[in-house]
């Protein structure tokens, strides 16, 4: 297991070395930069920019040097905690903007993630053990009912049902009296009221196709032979089911944890601008947009080594959870 790790943690660094280098290079690849895209906006409001003072700010973006030396001051400041500074947002550091918005949605993809699981693996367990019934059927429905419907869509749906029925409004993560407020319990408490909504929309497309995959493996594992022997050999119905055949069934649960990460933070972006969430979609969405370099770069970087290390652990919890799986 060992050299496993060492050898995962080694093709890790090449990894994110490589996307490292695609990224920059693929936002470098539309027409103009972010600071051309300033400039413009600059010209529109009626202000007057003279070529020096054009030529000083692109040295001082390291925009006149060629391609290789830009992204070599930008890795190597990342590496040393300094991402650069935003073009669209007042030549703030990169670091700050990404901070103040990663901490909600680590919340908000941590407790999809805890939702998609607590609910999907429950009714996939009923799915598979009571199937062909009627509530295997209704399930089924509403599973794919959850599969077509658009995030988005769903975001705003249940906030016209929250103002129309309760008088509630659900856009943001505070009330308007702690949107600014220091933290305190009172804030918090009122942070997890406003973070159901945005937890329940993202988290329904994967519970609907958690409930699917979880269903079809158990369905395989019950109709194989240790199956049947543990039950002839009088081992109860509960602990023949939860001992060996869910807890091989839940494998994919525990190998894509890697790969739901990205997914709910795209997610995340739409329902992040329906919602006005503080969170880091819309802000990926906006560098994006305005061409903003270093923070688009540093996000997609973030998310990227993320995924990369999600990736890694779901192969230890395999481990853990499959005790037929070795490295080795």
């Amino acid at each position: 297991m060992t050299n496993y790790l060492i050898r995962r943690i080694l093709t890790m660094i090449i990894t994110l070395i490589v996307i490292s280098i695609i990224t920059f290079i693929l936002i470098q690849l539309p027409p103009g930069d972010a600071l051309t895209s300033r400039l413009q906006q600059l010209q529109l409001e009626g202000q007057e920019i003279s070529m020096e003072r054009i030529e000083t700010l692109r040295a001082q973006y390291g925009l006149d040097k060629p391609l290789y030396i830009q992204y070599l001051r930008w890795i190597t400041g990342f590496i040393h905690g300094d991402m650069g500074r935003s073009f669209s947002h007042d030549d703030l550091p990169v670091n700050q903007l990404i901070w103040e918005r990663i901490g909600y949605t680590f919340i908000l993809t941590f407790l999809s993630m805890i939702f998609t699981w607590v609910v999907s693996i429950p009714i996939g367990i009923y799915s598979a053990v009571k199937r062909y019934t009627v509530g295997d059927y209704t399930f089924t429905f509403l599973g794919f009912i959850g599969l077509a419907t658009p995030a988005f869509m769903f975001a705003l749906v249940l906030m016209y049902v929250a103002f129309e029925w309760f008088g509630v409004s659900v856009g943001g993560l505070f009330s308007p009296e702690y949107s600014v407020a220091v933290w305190s319990w009172g804030k918090f408490v009122d942070l997890l009221k406003h973070a159901w909504i945005p937890v329940v929309v993202i988290g329904t497309g994967g519970v609907a196709g958690s409930i699917r995959i979880l269903r079809a493996n158990l369905i395989d594992e019950l109709e194989k032979p240790y199956v049947r022997t543990a039950r002839a050999k009088g081992v109860g119905p509960i602990k023949l089911l939860l001992k060996y055949p869910v807890r091989i069934a839940i494998n994919p649960f525990i190998s894509t944890v890697g790969w739901t990460l990205p997914y709910l933070f795209s997610g995340e972006a739409i329902v992040g601008i329906v919602l006005s969430l503080p969170t880091v979609g819309p802000l990926l969405l906006e560098s994006l947009l305005n061409q903003d370099m270093f923070l688009a770069a540093s996000f997609i970087l973030i998310i990227s080594t993320l995924t990369v290390i999600g990736t890694l652990l779901s192969d230890i919890l395999l481990v853990i959870s499959d005790p037929r799986i070795r490295y080795e």
